[in-house]
Protein backbone atom coordinates (compact mmCIF):
# COMPACT_ATOMS: atom_id res chain seq x y z
CA UNK A 1 0.00 0.00 0.00
CA UNK A 2 1.30 3.44 -0.95
CA UNK A 3 2.12 5.66 2.01
CA UNK A 4 -0.38 8.44 2.51
CA UNK A 5 0.94 11.91 1.75
CA UNK A 6 -0.77 14.45 4.03
CA UNK A 7 0.81 17.38 2.17
CA UNK A 8 -1.81 17.35 -0.60
CA UNK A 9 -5.52 16.58 -0.76
CA UNK A 10 -6.06 13.86 -3.30
CA UNK A 11 -9.26 12.65 -4.90
CA UNK A 12 -9.81 9.18 -6.37
CA UNK A 13 -12.91 8.75 -8.56
CA UNK A 14 -14.23 5.44 -9.85
CA UNK A 15 -16.70 5.92 -12.68
CA UNK A 16 -19.27 3.26 -13.53
CA UNK A 17 -21.38 3.06 -16.66
CA UNK A 18 -22.30 5.60 -19.26
CA UNK A 19 -20.51 8.45 -20.99
CA UNK A 20 -22.58 10.96 -19.07
CA UNK A 21 -21.09 9.58 -15.87
CA UNK A 22 -17.62 10.12 -17.36
CA UNK A 23 -18.57 13.75 -18.00
CA UNK A 24 -20.08 14.09 -14.51
CA UNK A 25 -16.92 12.68 -12.93
CA UNK A 26 -14.85 15.26 -14.78
CA UNK A 27 -17.08 18.06 -13.53
CA UNK A 28 -17.01 16.74 -9.94
CA UNK A 29 -13.22 16.61 -10.14
CA UNK A 30 -13.25 20.24 -11.27
CA UNK A 31 -15.60 21.22 -8.45
CA UNK A 32 -13.34 19.54 -5.91
CA UNK A 33 -10.29 21.00 -7.66
CA UNK A 34 -11.56 24.42 -6.63
CA UNK A 35 -11.34 23.09 -3.06
CA UNK A 36 -7.69 22.14 -3.49
CA UNK A 37 -8.11 18.47 -4.43
CA UNK A 38 -6.03 16.88 -7.17
CA UNK A 39 -6.87 13.61 -8.89
CA UNK A 40 -4.96 10.44 -8.08
CA UNK A 41 -5.13 7.01 -9.69
CA UNK A 42 -4.19 5.33 -6.39
CA UNK A 43 -7.12 5.11 -4.01
CA UNK A 44 -4.84 4.07 -1.15
CA UNK A 45 -3.21 7.51 -1.37
CA UNK A 46 -6.49 9.44 -1.55
CA UNK A 47 -7.99 11.81 0.99
CA UNK A 48 -11.37 11.19 -0.63
CA UNK A 49 -12.74 8.26 -2.60
CA UNK A 50 -15.79 8.98 -4.75
CA UNK A 51 -17.76 6.22 -6.48
CA UNK A 52 -19.85 7.63 -9.33
CA UNK A 53 -22.45 4.94 -9.94
CA UNK A 54 -24.72 3.80 -12.76
CA UNK A 55 -28.07 2.03 -12.28
CA UNK A 56 -28.61 0.76 -15.83
CA UNK A 57 -26.75 -2.52 -15.69
CA UNK A 58 -27.72 -5.62 -13.73
CA UNK A 59 -26.93 -5.78 -10.01
CA UNK A 60 -25.66 -2.18 -9.95
CA UNK A 61 -26.34 -1.72 -6.24
CA UNK A 62 -24.70 -5.02 -5.35
CA UNK A 63 -21.56 -4.02 -7.25
CA UNK A 64 -21.45 -0.74 -5.34
CA UNK A 65 -21.75 -2.47 -1.96
CA UNK A 66 -19.06 -4.94 -2.97
CA UNK A 67 -16.70 -2.08 -3.83
CA UNK A 68 -17.54 -0.31 -0.58
CA UNK A 69 -16.77 -3.50 1.31
CA UNK A 70 -13.29 -3.52 -0.21
CA UNK A 71 -12.78 0.01 1.12
CA UNK A 72 -13.38 -1.00 4.74
CA UNK A 73 -9.72 -1.81 5.54
CA UNK A 74 -8.58 1.50 4.05
CA UNK A 75 -11.16 3.44 6.04
CA UNK A 76 -10.27 1.53 9.22
CA UNK A 77 -6.59 2.38 8.77
CA UNK A 78 -7.37 6.03 8.01
CA UNK A 79 -10.59 7.20 9.67
CA UNK A 80 -10.10 10.69 8.17
CA UNK A 81 -10.58 9.29 4.66
CA UNK A 82 -13.82 10.60 3.16
CA UNK A 83 -15.90 8.15 1.15
CA UNK A 84 -18.65 9.42 -1.14
CA UNK A 85 -21.20 7.78 -3.40
CA UNK A 86 -22.58 9.73 -6.36
CA UNK A 87 -24.69 9.03 -9.42
CA UNK A 88 -27.82 7.04 -10.12
CA UNK A 89 -27.44 4.32 -7.48
CA UNK A 90 -26.93 7.11 -4.94
CA UNK A 91 -30.18 8.66 -6.16
CA UNK A 92 -32.06 5.36 -5.96
CA UNK A 93 -30.67 4.09 -2.65
CA UNK A 94 -30.21 7.34 -0.72
CA UNK A 95 -29.88 6.92 3.04
CA UNK A 96 -29.91 3.12 2.66
CA UNK A 97 -26.29 3.33 1.48
CA UNK A 98 -25.08 4.84 4.74
CA UNK A 99 -27.32 2.52 6.76
CA UNK A 100 -25.77 -0.54 5.11
CA UNK A 101 -22.26 0.90 4.87
CA UNK A 102 -21.53 3.34 7.72
CA UNK A 103 -18.07 4.01 6.29
CA UNK A 104 -19.79 6.21 3.65
CA UNK A 105 -19.61 9.90 4.57
CA UNK A 106 -21.83 11.39 1.89
CA UNK A 107 -24.35 10.45 -0.80
CA UNK A 108 -25.05 12.82 -3.69
CA UNK A 109 -27.41 12.38 -6.63
CA UNK A 110 -26.62 13.23 -10.25
CA UNK A 111 -28.53 16.53 -10.11
CA UNK A 112 -26.86 17.88 -6.96
CA UNK A 113 -23.17 17.16 -7.34
CA UNK A 114 -22.51 20.90 -7.61
CA UNK A 115 -23.15 20.88 -3.84
CA UNK A 116 -20.39 18.34 -3.27
CA UNK A 117 -17.77 20.82 -1.96
CA UNK A 118 -20.17 22.15 0.67
CA UNK A 119 -21.03 18.59 1.69
CA UNK A 120 -17.33 17.75 2.11
CA UNK A 121 -16.84 20.88 4.23
CA UNK A 122 -19.75 19.86 6.43
CA UNK A 123 -21.80 22.89 5.38
CA UNK A 124 -24.54 20.85 3.69
CA UNK A 125 -26.39 17.61 4.53
CA UNK A 126 -24.44 14.40 4.04
CA UNK A 127 -27.26 13.03 1.85
CA UNK A 128 -28.51 15.10 -1.09
CA UNK A 129 -30.68 13.41 -3.70
CA UNK A 130 -32.96 16.33 -4.51
CA UNK A 131 -34.06 17.46 -7.94
CA UNK A 132 -33.27 21.14 -7.35
CA UNK A 133 -34.78 23.98 -9.32
CA UNK A 134 -31.40 25.62 -9.85
CA UNK A 135 -29.24 24.51 -12.77
CA UNK A 136 -26.23 22.67 -11.37
CA UNK A 137 -24.12 23.91 -14.30
CA UNK A 138 -24.60 27.48 -13.08
CA UNK A 139 -22.92 26.57 -9.79
CA UNK A 140 -20.00 24.53 -11.10
CA UNK A 141 -16.64 26.21 -11.63
CA UNK A 142 -15.51 26.85 -15.18
CA UNK A 143 -13.80 23.77 -16.65
CA UNK A 144 -10.10 23.81 -15.83
CA UNK A 145 -7.63 24.04 -18.68
CA UNK A 146 -6.00 20.72 -17.85
CA UNK A 147 -7.68 18.36 -20.30
CA UNK A 148 -5.32 17.52 -23.15
CA UNK A 149 -7.46 14.98 -25.03
CA UNK A 150 -8.57 16.02 -28.52
CA UNK A 151 -12.08 14.62 -27.93
CA UNK A 152 -14.47 15.64 -25.15
CA UNK A 153 -18.00 15.06 -23.89
CA UNK A 154 -20.45 17.90 -23.37
CA UNK A 155 -23.76 17.34 -21.58
CA UNK A 156 -26.63 19.22 -23.25
CA UNK A 157 -29.66 17.45 -21.80
CA UNK A 158 -30.47 15.32 -18.77
CA UNK A 159 -33.35 13.20 -17.61
CA UNK A 160 -36.08 11.49 -19.61
CA UNK A 161 -39.86 11.77 -19.94
CA UNK A 162 -40.34 8.60 -22.01
CA UNK A 163 -40.89 6.18 -19.09
CA UNK A 164 -39.95 3.00 -20.89
CA UNK A 165 -41.19 0.12 -18.75
CA UNK A 166 -37.69 -1.29 -18.13
CA UNK A 167 -35.82 1.94 -17.41
CA UNK A 168 -34.88 3.67 -14.15
CA UNK A 169 -33.59 6.89 -15.73
CA UNK A 170 -36.76 8.98 -15.18
CA UNK A 171 -36.55 8.10 -11.48
CA UNK A 172 -32.80 8.58 -10.98
CA UNK A 173 -32.10 11.47 -13.38
CA UNK A 174 -35.51 13.12 -13.25
CA UNK A 175 -37.57 14.86 -15.89
CA UNK A 176 -36.04 16.09 -19.14
CA UNK A 177 -34.06 19.30 -18.73
CA UNK A 178 -32.21 21.00 -21.58
CA UNK A 179 -29.27 23.35 -21.10
CA UNK A 180 -29.62 26.69 -22.89
CA UNK A 181 -27.97 26.88 -26.30
CA UNK A 182 -25.78 29.85 -25.42
CA UNK A 183 -24.21 27.99 -22.47
CA UNK A 184 -23.58 24.90 -24.58
CA UNK A 185 -21.95 26.97 -27.30
CA UNK A 186 -19.82 28.83 -24.77
CA UNK A 187 -18.58 25.57 -23.25
CA UNK A 188 -17.91 24.17 -26.72
CA UNK A 189 -15.87 27.25 -27.68
CA UNK A 190 -13.90 26.92 -24.46
CA UNK A 191 -13.16 23.26 -25.19
CA UNK A 192 -12.04 24.05 -28.73
CA UNK A 193 -9.86 26.85 -27.39
CA UNK A 194 -8.07 24.25 -25.27
CA UNK A 195 -7.34 21.95 -28.16
CA UNK A 196 -10.49 19.81 -28.37
CA UNK A 197 -11.32 18.94 -31.98
CA UNK A 198 -14.24 16.53 -31.47
CA UNK A 199 -17.22 16.99 -29.15
CA UNK A 200 -19.80 14.34 -28.30
CA UNK A 201 -23.08 15.85 -27.09
CA UNK A 202 -24.59 13.84 -24.24
CA UNK A 203 -28.09 13.34 -22.92
CA UNK A 204 -30.33 10.54 -21.75
CA UNK A 205 -32.60 11.63 -24.60
CA UNK A 206 -30.18 13.93 -26.38
CA UNK A 207 -32.16 14.49 -29.57
CA UNK A 208 -35.10 15.66 -27.45
CA UNK A 209 -33.05 18.76 -26.55
CA UNK A 210 -35.19 21.89 -26.57
CA UNK A 211 -32.93 24.55 -25.08
CA UNK A 212 -33.17 26.97 -27.98
CA UNK A 213 -35.06 27.83 -31.16
CA UNK A 214 -35.02 25.33 -33.97
CA UNK A 215 -34.46 22.17 -31.95
CA UNK A 216 -31.47 19.86 -31.80
CA UNK A 217 -30.67 20.15 -35.48
CA UNK A 218 -30.29 23.93 -35.10
CA UNK A 219 -27.92 23.41 -32.15
CA UNK A 220 -25.74 21.14 -34.26
CA UNK A 221 -25.70 23.70 -37.08
CA UNK A 222 -24.59 26.38 -34.60
CA UNK A 223 -21.83 24.12 -33.27
CA UNK A 224 -20.73 23.53 -36.84
CA UNK A 225 -19.98 27.25 -37.11
CA UNK A 226 -17.32 27.10 -34.37
CA UNK A 227 -13.93 27.53 -35.97
CA UNK A 228 -11.66 24.64 -35.07
CA UNK A 229 -14.41 22.17 -34.11
CA UNK A 230 -13.83 19.43 -36.66
CA UNK A 231 -16.18 16.72 -35.46
CA UNK A 232 -19.59 16.51 -33.76
CA UNK A 233 -21.28 13.39 -32.40
CA UNK A 234 -24.23 12.80 -30.05
CA UNK A 235 -25.70 10.04 -27.91
CA UNK A 236 -28.16 8.62 -26.85
CA UNK A 237 -31.17 9.18 -29.11
CA UNK A 238 -34.80 8.11 -29.15
CA UNK A 239 -36.42 7.24 -32.49
CA UNK A 240 -39.44 9.42 -31.71
CA UNK A 241 -37.25 12.52 -31.52
CA UNK A 242 -35.41 12.10 -34.83
CA UNK A 243 -36.99 15.23 -36.30
CA UNK A 244 -36.61 16.36 -39.92
CA UNK A 245 -34.22 19.17 -38.95
CA UNK A 246 -31.87 16.69 -37.29
CA UNK A 247 -31.95 14.31 -40.24
CA UNK A 248 -31.21 17.26 -42.52
CA UNK A 249 -28.28 18.22 -40.29
CA UNK A 250 -26.77 14.80 -41.02
CA UNK A 251 -26.98 15.75 -44.69
CA UNK A 252 -25.83 19.37 -44.42
CA UNK A 253 -23.31 19.72 -41.56
CA UNK A 254 -19.94 18.28 -42.58
CA UNK A 255 -18.70 18.23 -38.97
CA UNK A 256 -21.55 15.87 -37.95
CA UNK A 257 -20.02 12.43 -38.24
CA UNK A 258 -21.69 9.63 -40.27
CA UNK A 259 -22.50 7.63 -37.14
CA UNK A 260 -25.79 7.31 -35.25
CA UNK A 261 -26.66 5.30 -32.15
CA UNK A 262 -30.43 4.83 -32.28
CA UNK A 263 -31.78 2.28 -29.77
CA UNK A 264 -34.79 0.24 -30.87
CA UNK A 265 -34.76 -2.46 -28.08
CA UNK A 266 -37.01 -4.94 -29.95
CA UNK A 267 -38.34 -5.72 -33.40
CA UNK A 268 -41.70 -6.93 -32.12
CA UNK A 269 -44.58 -4.45 -32.05
CA UNK A 270 -46.17 -6.37 -29.20
CA UNK A 271 -43.03 -6.10 -27.06
CA UNK A 272 -42.39 -2.48 -28.08
CA UNK A 273 -45.89 -1.65 -26.81
CA UNK A 274 -45.24 -3.55 -23.56
CA UNK A 275 -42.00 -1.58 -23.21
CA UNK A 276 -43.91 1.69 -23.73
CA UNK A 277 -41.58 2.64 -26.56
CA UNK A 278 -44.36 4.47 -28.48
CA UNK A 279 -43.11 3.44 -31.92
CA UNK A 280 -43.50 0.34 -34.07
CA UNK A 281 -40.89 -1.72 -35.86
CA UNK A 282 -42.14 -0.44 -39.21
CA UNK A 283 -41.88 3.18 -38.06
CA UNK A 284 -38.29 2.52 -37.01
CA UNK A 285 -37.45 0.93 -40.36
CA UNK A 286 -39.01 3.82 -42.30
CA UNK A 287 -37.04 6.26 -40.12
CA UNK A 288 -33.83 4.40 -41.00
CA UNK A 289 -34.70 4.75 -44.68
CA UNK A 290 -35.10 8.54 -44.28
CA UNK A 291 -31.80 8.84 -42.41
CA UNK A 292 -29.94 6.80 -45.02
CA UNK A 293 -31.50 8.84 -47.81
CA UNK A 294 -30.01 11.95 -46.18
CA UNK A 295 -26.64 10.36 -45.38
CA UNK A 296 -26.12 7.13 -47.37
CA UNK A 297 -22.80 6.21 -45.71
CA UNK A 298 -24.06 6.51 -42.13
CA UNK A 299 -23.12 3.70 -39.74
CA UNK A 300 -25.96 2.70 -37.41
CA UNK A 301 -25.72 1.15 -33.97
CA UNK A 302 -28.45 0.25 -31.52
CA UNK A 303 -29.53 -1.35 -28.22
CA UNK A 304 -31.51 -4.56 -27.76
CA UNK A 305 -33.16 -6.14 -24.73
CA UNK A 306 -33.72 -9.89 -25.02
CA UNK A 307 -36.19 -11.82 -22.89
CA UNK A 308 -38.42 -8.91 -21.91
CA UNK A 309 -41.42 -10.18 -19.91
CA UNK A 310 -43.90 -11.85 -22.23
CA UNK A 311 -41.46 -12.25 -25.14
CA UNK A 312 -42.29 -15.26 -27.32
CA UNK A 313 -40.30 -17.11 -29.97
CA UNK A 314 -42.16 -15.09 -32.61
CA UNK A 315 -41.28 -11.80 -30.88
CA UNK A 316 -37.64 -12.88 -30.89
CA UNK A 317 -37.86 -13.81 -34.56
CA UNK A 318 -39.31 -10.37 -35.31
CA UNK A 319 -36.30 -8.78 -33.63
CA UNK A 320 -33.89 -10.89 -35.69
CA UNK A 321 -35.80 -9.88 -38.82
CA UNK A 322 -35.45 -6.18 -38.00
CA UNK A 323 -31.71 -6.61 -37.44
CA UNK A 324 -31.39 -8.36 -40.80
CA UNK A 325 -33.26 -5.56 -42.54
CA UNK A 326 -31.25 -2.71 -40.99
CA UNK A 327 -27.71 -4.09 -40.88
CA UNK A 328 -25.97 -2.59 -37.85
CA UNK A 329 -22.33 -1.69 -37.53
CA UNK A 330 -22.47 -2.66 -33.87
CA UNK A 331 -25.06 -3.00 -31.12
CA UNK A 332 -25.31 -3.42 -27.38
CA UNK A 333 -27.51 -6.32 -26.34
CA UNK A 334 -28.54 -7.53 -22.91
CA UNK A 335 -30.78 -10.04 -21.28
CA UNK A 336 -33.64 -8.28 -19.49
CA UNK A 337 -33.13 -7.79 -15.78
CA UNK A 338 -35.80 -6.15 -13.61
CA UNK A 339 -35.21 -2.77 -11.97
CA UNK A 340 -37.09 -2.00 -8.74
CA UNK A 341 -39.59 0.81 -9.19
CA UNK A 342 -40.04 0.36 -12.94
CA UNK A 343 -43.41 -0.69 -14.43
CA UNK A 344 -42.02 -4.02 -15.68
CA UNK A 345 -40.44 -4.97 -12.36
CA UNK A 346 -43.16 -7.38 -11.19
CA UNK A 347 -43.99 -8.91 -14.56
CA UNK A 348 -43.33 -12.65 -15.02
CA UNK A 349 -39.88 -13.20 -16.47
CA UNK A 350 -38.95 -15.34 -19.46
CA UNK A 351 -37.23 -18.60 -18.56
CA UNK A 352 -33.55 -17.83 -18.01
CA UNK A 353 -32.29 -20.62 -20.28
CA UNK A 354 -34.61 -19.49 -23.09
CA UNK A 355 -33.48 -15.88 -22.69
CA UNK A 356 -29.82 -16.97 -22.70
CA UNK A 357 -30.29 -18.92 -25.93
CA UNK A 358 -32.07 -16.01 -27.60
CA UNK A 359 -29.34 -13.60 -26.52
CA UNK A 360 -26.63 -15.84 -27.97
CA UNK A 361 -28.50 -16.11 -31.28
CA UNK A 362 -29.04 -12.35 -31.45
CA UNK A 363 -25.45 -11.53 -30.55
CA UNK A 364 -24.14 -13.96 -33.14
CA UNK A 365 -26.14 -12.15 -35.83
CA UNK A 366 -24.98 -8.73 -34.62
CA UNK A 367 -21.37 -9.93 -34.55
CA UNK A 368 -21.61 -11.15 -38.15
CA UNK A 369 -22.97 -7.78 -39.19
CA UNK A 370 -20.25 -5.92 -37.28
CA UNK A 371 -17.51 -7.99 -38.89
CA UNK A 372 -19.05 -7.51 -42.35
CA UNK A 373 -19.07 -3.73 -41.87
CA UNK A 374 -15.49 -3.70 -40.60
CA UNK A 375 -14.26 -6.00 -43.36
CA UNK A 376 -15.97 -3.69 -45.85
CA UNK A 377 -13.77 -0.84 -44.62
CA UNK A 378 -10.61 -2.55 -45.88
CA UNK A 379 -9.21 -0.61 -48.79
CA UNK A 380 -11.13 2.55 -47.92
CA UNK A 381 -9.51 5.80 -46.81
CA UNK A 382 -11.07 7.42 -43.75
CA UNK A 383 -10.14 10.33 -41.54
CA UNK A 384 -8.73 9.37 -38.14
CA UNK A 385 -8.44 11.68 -35.14
CA UNK A 386 -5.47 10.39 -33.16
CA UNK A 387 -6.17 10.27 -29.41
CA UNK A 388 -3.30 8.39 -27.78
CA UNK A 389 -0.22 6.26 -28.25
CA UNK A 390 -0.78 2.54 -28.73
CA UNK A 391 0.54 -0.30 -26.61
CA UNK A 392 3.27 -1.05 -29.09
CA UNK A 393 6.20 1.28 -29.72
CA UNK A 394 5.58 3.55 -32.71
CA UNK A 395 1.84 2.91 -32.69
CA UNK A 396 -0.95 5.51 -32.55
CA UNK A 397 -4.66 4.96 -31.89
CA UNK A 398 -7.54 7.11 -33.03
CA UNK A 399 -11.18 7.11 -34.05
CA UNK A 400 -12.46 7.06 -37.61
CA UNK A 401 -15.40 9.08 -38.88
CA UNK A 402 -17.49 5.99 -38.12
CA UNK A 403 -16.20 5.70 -34.52
CA UNK A 404 -14.09 2.65 -35.26
CA UNK A 405 -10.88 2.41 -33.25
CA UNK A 406 -8.00 2.49 -35.72
CA UNK A 407 -4.42 1.41 -34.97
CA UNK A 408 -1.67 2.89 -37.13
CA UNK A 409 2.03 2.04 -37.00
CA UNK A 410 3.63 5.44 -37.49
CA UNK A 411 5.97 7.99 -35.97
CA UNK A 412 4.50 10.75 -38.15
CA UNK A 413 1.31 11.44 -36.21
CA UNK A 414 0.67 13.16 -32.91
CA UNK A 415 -2.25 13.28 -30.50
CA UNK A 416 -4.81 15.68 -31.94
CA UNK A 417 -3.86 15.14 -35.59
CA UNK A 418 -6.72 14.44 -38.00
CA UNK A 419 -5.18 12.45 -40.84
CA UNK A 420 -6.37 10.36 -43.78
CA UNK A 421 -5.75 6.67 -43.15
CA UNK A 422 -6.11 3.72 -45.53
CA UNK A 423 -7.64 0.70 -43.78
CA UNK A 424 -5.56 -2.43 -44.37
CA UNK A 425 -6.93 -4.87 -41.79
CA UNK A 426 -9.79 -5.67 -39.42
CA UNK A 427 -9.57 -7.15 -35.95
CA UNK A 428 -12.37 -8.17 -33.60
CA UNK A 429 -13.29 -4.65 -32.45
CA UNK A 430 -10.85 -2.41 -34.28
CA UNK A 431 -9.25 -1.62 -37.61
CA UNK A 432 -5.61 -1.46 -38.73
CA UNK A 433 -4.56 1.32 -41.06
CA UNK A 434 -1.67 3.17 -42.64
CA UNK A 435 -1.18 6.91 -43.12
CA UNK A 436 -1.97 8.26 -46.57
CA UNK A 437 0.94 10.58 -47.54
Amino acid sequence: MTAHNPAAKKLFIKTYGCQMNVYDSQRMAEAMGAEGYVLTEDQSDADMVLLNTCHIREKAAEKLYSDLGRLKPLKAARPDLKVGVAGCVAQAEGAEIIRRMPLVDLVVGPQTYHRLPAMVRGEAPAIDTDFPEEDKFDHLPAPRATRRAPAAFLTVQEGCDKFCAFCVVPYTRGAEVSRPAERILAEARDLVGRGVREITLLGQNVNGWHGGPGGFGALIRALGEIDGLLRIRYTTSHPNDMADDLIEAHRDVPQLMPYLHLPVQSGSDRILKAMNRKHTADQYLRLIDRIRAARPDILLTSDFIVGFPGETDQDHADTLSLIEQVGFGMAYSFKYSPRPGTPAYDRPEVDAAVADARLQELQALLTRQQHAVQDGMIGRTVNVLFEKAGREAGQMIGKSDYLHSVFVDTDRAQVGDLRPVRIIGSQRNSLHGELVA
